[in-house]
């Protein structure tokens, strides 16, 4: 496995779940509902191989709005890590958008906290995720960001990550923007 020039491979890297890892299923507590997204498995395999971390920090505001409990987002997050394999850490964040939490994306806390689980300093972090808020954290957190875009990201963020260099055009393309190349 070879570095581009001039990027260095983060020390882990966390992905949004919903949208990122697994097909996005609104407010989702059945474990049979989940899907991986098309190329997850070879990313994820591609990080890993290399010894590298990988965690989840994922929103999951159903749970502030009644739509599902954290027995539901537990078992969806066991299906997620069956079909795709172990994750190191696994940070989600119950709260509302209005709840002012400092843990709700974009807010840095869940990659904050997911950083110091790891022992990894935000810097050596990497987040992808496929929308604003996947890439507010990582910057709120000092984290490095790369957008995946879905069919419900804005096209101001595809414009915004594009600009930055940090636009991928799946989760293969995302690992090798960070260096994790074949």
């Amino acid at each position: 496995m070879s570095v581009r020039p001039g990027i260095d491979q983060p020390r882990a890297v966390l992905f949004d779940r919903d949208g990122t890892l697994v097909v996005d299923v609104p407010y989702n507590g059945d474990p049979a509902a989940v899907r991986p997204m098309p190329a997850a498995t070879e990313a994820l395999e591609r990080v890993r191989a290399v010894g590298t971390p990988v965690g989840v920090v994922s929103n999951q505001s159903g749970i502030a709005r009644g739509l599902l409990d954290a027995a539901q987002v537990s078992a969806v997050n066991a299906r997620v890590e069956e079909l795709l394999g172990p994750f190191a850490v696994w940070r989600w964040c119950p709260h509302g958008a209005d709840d002012g939490c400092a843990c709700r994306k974009p807010a840095p806390g869940m990659v904050l906290d997911a950083a110091a689980a790891l022992d990894v300093p935000p810097a050596d972090v990497a987040v992808i995720g496929d929308i604003a808020a996947d890439v507010g954290a990582a910057d709120a957190a000092g984290a490095r960001a790369v957008l995946v875009p879905t069919g419900r990201t804005r096209r101001e963020e595809v414009d915004d990550a594009r600009a930055r260099g940090r636009l991928a055009g799946d989760l293969l393309d995302a690992v090798e923007l960070l260096g994790f190349r074949a």
